[in-house]
């Protein structure tokens, strides 16, 4: 990647489209059944017209233009147009409050959206400033808007496009945040590349790669592994229609290279249990000559039989879980990163994972543990600071240029880094002890268990909150599984008990009734739970819960009211 190739993603762009014209790189179901193919050149041609309209708009230069919407292709061709005009892309979550999103269209003074894919537009259509220009990507619910289509059958393609300098901003980023309003990360073209050229080395990437784009473009996890990704080393991306079609289009992608949260991996594990006959899950763990056919088989039912690397990030999984897709064959790679180094920070070696860390630094990335046990890094992706933010910028970094992350962690011998909760997050019992929840939480694993907080700031003891898998909240419903699952339960908060100070000790487990979201605000976009959240909504029934003296309970089955009614 030397001379005008290797200065940004824009430049790689190029390259691809000038030496791969007509090789599909977006594929995208419709909603109707249809698949369309947009080649390199196709891309080219779209992203140049539009880019040749936003010009004449005769905008500032680098002037901050919203997407909003769901994956699609034409997501991330505004998002090239944006750039090949010489402006900043500012992402937005399609699952996002008209009340955020009217405070990112303000703070960063947006001057277009671009509309997607989108479930609700309603809310925030209320918000976007008088003088901001909408347009419609294809499949946007916004018929009154300029229409994506319509411009680019009018429009010349744009050749003399903006080739922007490393140093340039190239997107702001309004991390998702469980707490307060957002952050504006600026992350430049330098930052974006450095990222795309080491990620792509340690995956060895080539333009014979596919992945599967479903996470949220607007978050960075997505945006670094998916677009930037694609766009530097020329590969092919398939997206997702819906969540009924997730299946289907995980099929069609037969990704080489796949990411995804806890919550799926665990999934697909109990979907692939329910479905599989106890004999043929028996025969797995033997040396049989079925078995490897069985597991082949397995991994083609989940689309996942070219799968040659596996990330999982954001939450440990459970050791049964993680053994279960060793033995089909898949190593899954533990990674950690944050919108602040664009994703960019701990990646586990294939061979050398660890139970419940997040690998070793990238190249290039130098980690500490301050005396409080934060995590410090520096990284070559690093951000430029926060969005006219230089106070909250500077109380962000160390004196010697290390970015404090909030995280706590700890080493191994061999630098691999465990992620032990946040700073922020340490809570005060009543009898005055610190209890950090995260790792309580890890320790909570069960296979029925999708996700776990644990609190209890004031009470005498904390006590831990379960958010079962749709699956196990149908089991509820039948009193013998319900008594197994309660047991079951037992058993665990048993084991954690015993490992833990005395302070720490759990009171209780609580299987909570109604399932946690990013709609209903409980998750972040990327599936965090947002503590916030939940302990505003179950703390005022904490006291009234512990009083039962029972260790497991069942929020649907326990009469009684709020203690703030």
């Amino acid at each position: 990647m030397s001379g005008t190739n290797s200065g940004s993603l824009v430049h790689r762009f190029l390259h691809w489209e000038r030496v791969q014209p007509d090789a599909p790189w977006l594929t995208e179901p419709m909603s109707d059944g249809r698949v369309i193919d947009y080649s390199w050149a196709e891309v080219g041609n779209q992203a140049r017209r539009m880019a040749t309209y936003l010009r004449s708009l005769q905008l500032p230069p680098h002037s901050a233009i919203s997407i909003v919407g769901k994956n699609s292709a034409h997501w991330i061709i505004a998002d090239l147009a944006i750039w090949l005009a010489g402006h900043v892309s500012v992402p937005l979550y399609p699952t996002m409050s008209a009340d955020t999103a009217q405070y990112i269209f303000g703070h960063c003074d947006v001057r277009l959206v671009f509309v997607g894919k989108l479930d609700g537009w309603n809310e925030i259509r209320k918000v976007v400033p008088p003088h901001t220009l909408t347009i419609g990507l294809p499949m946007s619910p916004v018929p009154e808007a300029l229409q994506w289509d319509d411009i680019v059958a009018n429009a010349a393609p744009l050749q003399d496009v903006h080739l922007p300098a490393p140093e340039a901003l190239a997107t702001i980023i309004y991390t998702s945040g469980s707490t307060g309003r957002p952050k504006g990360v600026m992350h430049s073209f330098a930052s974006i590349f450095a990222y795309a050229t080491q990620a792509g080395e340690f995956c060895g990437f080539t333009p014979a790669d596919r992945v599967l784009s479903y996470l949220p473009l607007a978050h960075t996890a997505e945006r670094s592994f998916v677009e930037s990704n694609s766009l530097c080393h020329g590969f092919r991306v398939f997206f997702n229609d819906s969540l009924a079609t997730f299946a289907q289009d995980l099929q069609r992608a037969r990704p080489t290279v796949f990411i995804s949260m806890p919550r799926l991996w665990t999934r697909f594990y109990q979907g692939v249990c329910a479905k599989l006959p106890e004999n043929q899950q028996a025969l797995l763990h033997t040396a049989a000559p079925e078995a490897d056919a069985i597991k082949q088989q397995i991994l083609k039912m989940l689309g996942l039989d070219a799968t040659r690397l596996a990330f999982t990030g954001s939450a440990p999984l459970p050791e049964e879980i993680i053994n279960w897709y060793r033995m089909l064959g898949l190593e899954l790679l533990d990674v950690y990163g944050m919108t602040e180094n664009f994703s960019y920070s701990h990646y586990s070696r294939p061979g050398l994972v660890r139970l419940g860390y997040s690998g070793q630094a990238m190249p290039g990335v130098e980690c500490r543990i301050a005396g409080n046990g934060e995590i410090l890094l520096k990284a070559p992706t690093m951000m430029l600071g926060y969005y006219k933010q230089p106070e909250l910028t500077a109380q962000s970094m160390t004196e010697d240029g290390f970015f404090k992350t909030g995280d706590c962690g700890e080493l191994d011998e061999i630098g691999r880094l465990r992620i032990t909760g946040r700073v922020k997050e340490i809570f005060k019992t009543s009898k005055g002890k610190y209890v950090a929840p995260t790792p309580i939480e890890n320790k909570l694993s069960h296979p029925k268990v999708e996700a776990t907080c644990v609190t209890g700031p004031g009470l005498v003891q904390p006590f831990a909150l379960l958010m079962m898998s749709a699956a196990a909240r149908d089991e509820l419903r039948d009193a013998t599984a319900h008594e197994a699952l309660r047991a079951e339960l037992q058993n665990v908060l048993d084991s954690v008990n015993a490992t833990l100070e005395d302070h720490e000790k759990l009171a209780c487990v609580v299987v909570v009734k109604d399932a946690w979201t990013a709609d209903n605000g409980f998750l972040t976009p990327t599936m965090k739970i947002r503590r916030s959240v939940i302990e505003d909504h179950y703390l005022p029934m904490a006291r009234m819960w512990i009083g039962l003296g029972q260790p497991v309970i069942l929020e649907a089955q326990v009469a009684g009211t709020r203690q703030d009614e």
